[in-house]
């Protein structure tokens, strides 16, 4: 095997070409967590959902720090299972806007715009994600563009 094609020397190449298109690095993604979990605990929708289940922030965020390394630099660094975690979580539509709404403004606040779209990008991704996935385990199947709403078990139909 040459050197271009070990798995490790494409990751940390892949790794140093996002960090140059967009500035992203370790500490920017340790700001954006840090300064978007301040905003998520004192947030009415949200916070509460976190607050039960979440009694000591250190961890949680050091992995969420791991999270986004991996999500935006593909570091490769997180190895956990976010799906499973969020599958018994009393969340639908309403919260992923809610924890879009406030990620969106932290990264905008937190990060040059180029930055920032690439979080994003990403957390809209991840949110879309959760969201189908959440509504598939209860038996919600959507189709594109339809939001899992839980007070009725039941999907809005998408915007014209």
């Amino acid at each position: 095997m040459s050197v271009s094609d070990d798995p490790e020397t494409r990751r940390q190449a892949a790794v140093r070409r996002i960090e140059a298109e967009t500035g992203i690095d370790e500490p920017m993604i340790a700001r954006l967590v840090d300064a978007f979990y301040d905003r998520v605990r004192v947030d009415p929708l949200i916070g509460p959902v976190f607050a039960d289940r979440i009694a000591d922030w250190g961890p949680h965020l050091a992995q969420m720090r791991l999270f986004w390394s991996s999500v935006a630099l593909m570091s490769g660094v997180y190895h956990g299972r976010p799906m499973p975690k969020h599958l018994p979580l009393p969340v639908d539509a309403r919260h992923f806007d809610r924890w879009l709404e406030l990620f969106e403004a932290t990264a905008a606040e937190v990060c040059p715009a180029p930055a920032a779209a690439h979080f994003i990008e990403r957390a809209r991704r991840i949110a879309e994600s959760l969201e189908l996935g959440i509504a598939g385990a209860r038996g919600v199947l959507l189709r594109k563009g339809e939001r899992y709403l839980r007070a009725t078990e039941a999907w809005t139909p998408p915007q014209p």
